[in-house]
């Protein structure tokens, strides 16, 4: 496995990717919690929004970058993550491995990656988050075993 800055040859390959590992999350357990209305409302379109949001992930010169991970010479993951200098804190902001290579430490190492980078950003302290559901409890098991403190959030909808 390696670890390499993104390059825009990997756009195409890292939205698939994200759509790929996210599309049940939106469809088997965001759209069921909240039912068909708020379903349209909210994420009809979240296909679209990783097309749209992933392009803009990478701005060196704004302090977001994103790091792929190769297996083999396939995409098998990403990270995205933006500094705050001034602030001296970071965020990561997706994290996505290819179901065929979880379990094998990839997202460690991609969080790692992240962590190194915004250190050298001056970043003193990182935020990560994820959602509280089923899906996302495996990212919730890999933030508390690199050393990160939970502090939950709950969002609600309703229909009007």
């Amino acid at each position: 496995m390696s670890i390499r800055p993104l390059s825009d040859t990997d756009l195409t390959a890292i939205i698939a990717l994200a759509v790929d590992v996210f599309g049940p999350f939106h469809e088997q357990s965001f759209r069921p919690a909240v039912g068909e209305t708020v379903f349209v409302n909210q994420d009809a379109d979240w296909r679209q929004d990783y097309a749209r949001q992933i392009p803009h992930l990478h701005a060196p010169a704004e302090h977001r970058q994103v790091a792929v991970a190769e297996v083999a010479a396939e995409v098998a993951g990403f990270v995205a993550w933006t500094a705050s200098p001034d602030a001296r804190n970071g965020e990561i902001t997706h994290l996505v491995v290819a179901a065929a290579h979880r379990r094998a430490r990839l997202g460690t190492a991609l969080c790692e990656h992240a962590f190194a980078q915004l250190r050298l950003a001056g970043a003193e302290v990182v935020r990560i988050g994820t959602g509280g559901d089923d899906f996302h409890a495996p990212a919730r098991r890999l933030y508390e075993s690199l050393g990160c403190t939970a502090f939950p959030l709950v969002t609600y909808y309703r229909l009007l």
